[in-house]
């Protein structure tokens, strides 16, 4: 089976974990944490780097730090990784979904102006939904698959409305747009670095910021909140969020080696956009020219989209359809929708993601693509 995406472990992985094995420091103390914080700070260009257990983590560290609560909304796009809404719930928010645009698949910036001009209303330097006189604290652009929208709007949007931008970019580390890093926009950025990402530490997150007081504030939180160094005296509702030292030291390894698995995934996405271009129906994700894309996980649109998954797992290569919108979850249906066309079921009916591991060979690629040939030539 050709998998869909796993890590690339090419470098001095078993030299650093053995090194945490040799001298004890497998637990959330030990050098490796703060390196991996600051590598990832400085690789994207932020001022600080707080490590925690996984993006999910981190962006629920984050909307706790910005005041985002039970009496607040926050504005997500329709089409995402659960983790984006669970997190606004676990803070007990209401989120207000936004659809996507139908070419690059991330948040429309149409509709989300049009609802913020026809919607909200400001008082006392806050932005409040109409219908409910709540505040929407903060807005939440999902850089899905690597891709960025345009990001400017949205920082513009979130001056002239008064609303804080937490940019989840779990899946974009290594895009840029008009030479600055995604995750670094916002007042925060959340990088993911599961088993299935760009880089991976097995699980974990880094949450980063210029704001020297979020950065310390988050980084009480991940540790319990404890306010004393020997006593046990707690100042706060804290939470276990530590990355381990153990995993932290993969990451420093994985990311050692990352301008190389970069250049690798971005070499796998021309290939399959020069051999797949024309191709039966096969529309490919709409990538800016202001945006160079990590290319994480190469994903394109077709009607034959269920079809063609079944027919490449039968020939054991591993492929997936993309999430279901939030919209159609039980726990996210009475939430407010906005849309127009519905954009994000349209994506969902059609979307399906193939082998993009780092390490994926010319003869898989040649495979991938010679199947999927062969698929639109029968059907």
């Amino acid at each position: 089976m050709i998998p869909l995406s796993q890590p690339y472990l090419e470098g001095n992985e078993w030299k650093y974990v053995k090194d945490c094995l040799d001298t004890g420091w497998i637990s959330s103390a030990g050098a490796y944490v703060t390196q991996f914080e600051r590598m990832v700070a400085d690789y994207v260009g932020a001022k600080f780097g707080i490590a925690c257990m996984n993006g999910t983590v981190g962006l629920h560290l984050s909307l706790l730090a910005i005041g985002v609560d039970s009496e607040s909304h926050v504005i997500v796009p329709n089409l995402t990784f659960i983790a984006t809404l669970n997190a606004v719930k676990y803070v007990g928010a209401k989120p207000i979904l936004i659809d996507v645009d139908t070419h690059n698949w991330q948040l429309d910036l149409n509709l989300l102006e049009q609802f913020l001009s026809e919607n909200t209303y400001i008082k006392d330097g806050y932005c409040y939904h109409k219908a409910t006189h709540l505040p929407i604290k903060a807005i939440v652009p999902v850089h899905v698959f690597g891709n960025m929208c345009d990001i400017s709007k949205i920082i513009e949007l979130s001056k002239n409305y008064h609303i804080q931008i937490i940019e989840d970019s779990t899946e974009s580390l290594g895009t840029v747009t008009k030479g600055k890093h995604s995750g670094t926009f916002g007042e925060l950025g959340i990088f993911s670095f599961n088993g299935n990402k760009i880089i991976s530490t097995g699980g974990g997150g880094v949450i980063v910021t210029n704001n020297e007081h979020l950065a310390k504030q988050i980084k009480h939180l991940t540790t319990q909140a404890k306010s004393d160094p020997e006593e046990y005296i707690h100042d706060a509702i804290g939470y276990n969020y530590r990355l381990v030292n153990v995993l932290a030291a993969i990451g420093v390894a994985q990311l050692e080696q990352f301008p190389k698995i970069l250049k690798k995934k971005q070499n796998i996405d021309k290939y399959y956009r020069n051999h797949l271009n024309g191709i039966g129906d096969i529309i490919f994700q709409d990538v800016s020219k202001d945006v160079s894309t990590n290319c994480w996980l190469f994903t394109f649109k077709t009607q034959k989209m269920r079809a063609l998954i079944s027919f490449l797992n039968d020939h054991s290569i591993m492929c997936r359809p993309i999430w279901k919108p939030m919209n159609e979850l039980e726990m996210f249906q009475k939430d407010t929708y906005i849309t127009s066309k519905n954009v994000s079921k349209e994506i969902y009916d059609s979307c399906i993601s193939i082998p993009s591991s780092a390490g994926l060979t010319k003869k898989e690629m040649n495979k991938v693509v010679s199947k999927i040939k062969e698929f639109y030539e029968k059907y």
